[in-house]
C-alpha cells in the first residue's frame, strides 16, 4: 500500500507533499517517499449524458491511461449524501492514486462534482484534477433515460426530474466552480465521436 511509510511501516493518508521530487514526507519519521505525481482527469455528468458508453469506448483508444468507471465500487464503499460522499471519492482518489504509480494516469467516468474531490486529503497526491462534463439537450436526456432498462430504474418521474435538474446545474455552473469544469454536449455526437473529442481533450492536457 502506498500510505504505507516503507521506512517505518506506519499508515499515513495525509502526507506532506515536497513538489521538488515529488515525495511523501512520513509524518512519523520523515522519511521521503518519491512517487509519481499525475493529473487525474474526472468525466462528470447526469444520466443519459454518455458517460458509460463513452467510458467502454475509451478504453480502446486512450491506451496511455487507464480507464475506469466510478459506480464499479457503489456499494461496496461505504457512503452516505451526508458528507457529500467524501469517502467514496477519497477511496476512488486513493486508488487512482496508485494505478498511476505505473505511469499511466487515470480517467475517472461518474457523476461528481469538483467540491467532492477537492477537498480530500487523497487529492494532495495529484498535479492536476481536469474535469469535463458531458451535458445534452433536456428532452434529449429524457428520452434517453425513458429508453433504459426498466432495471436501471431511471425513468420514474422523480429520476427524471433528478437527472434534468443536475444537467441544467452542470450547464449553469461548470465555469464557476473550483477547478471550473469544461462542457461538452453530447447532443448530436455520437458516442464514437464523443469518444475521440474526449481522447483528444486528454491528451491535450497530458503535453501542456
Amino acid at each position: 500500500m502506498f500510505n504505507v511509510c516503507p521506512r517505518c511501516g506506519e499508515y499515513a493518508g495525509e502526507k506532506q507533499i515536497d513538489p521538488a521530487g515529488p515525495f511523501a514526507i512520513c509524518p512519523h519519521c520523515s522519511y521521503a517517499h518519491p512517487f509519481l505525481q499525475q493529473p487525474l482527469f474526472i468525466v462528470t455528468g447526469a444520466s443519459g449524458a454518455g458517460k458509460s458508453a463513452v467510458c467502454l469506448a475509451l478504453v480502446p483508444i486512450l491506451k496511455e491511461c487507464v480507464v475506469l468507471e466510478s459506480d464499479i465500487l457503489w456499494g461496496i464503499i461505504p457512503t452516505t449524501a451526508e458528507d457529500n460522499y467524501r469517502s467514496y471519492r477519497n477511496a476512488w482518489l486513493r486508488l487512482a492514486k496508485n494505478i498511476g504509480q505505473a505511469g499511466r494516469p487515470v480517467v475517472l467516468c461518474g457523476s461528481a462534482i469538483p467540491e467532492q474531490f477537492e477537498t480530500c486529503p487523497e487529492r494532495r497526491y495529484f498535479s492536476t484534477l481536469h474535469y469535463l462534463a458531458l451535458v445534452c439537450e433536456e428532452e434529449t436526456l429524457i428520452e434517453r433515460l425513458k429508453q433504459r432498462l426498466a432495471w436501471r430504474k431511471s425513468s420514474s418521474a422523480e429520476a427524471l426530474e433528478r437527472m434534468a435538474q443536475f444537467n441544467r446545474w452542470l450547464q449553469e455552473h461548470a465555469s464557476t466552480t473550483q477547478p471550473p469544469m469544461t462542457l461538452y454536449n453530447t447532443t448530436n455526437r455520437s458516442i464514437s465521436e464523443t469518444a475521440e473529442d474526449i481522447a483528444q481533450w486528454i491528451r491535450q492536457r497530458l503535453t501542456a
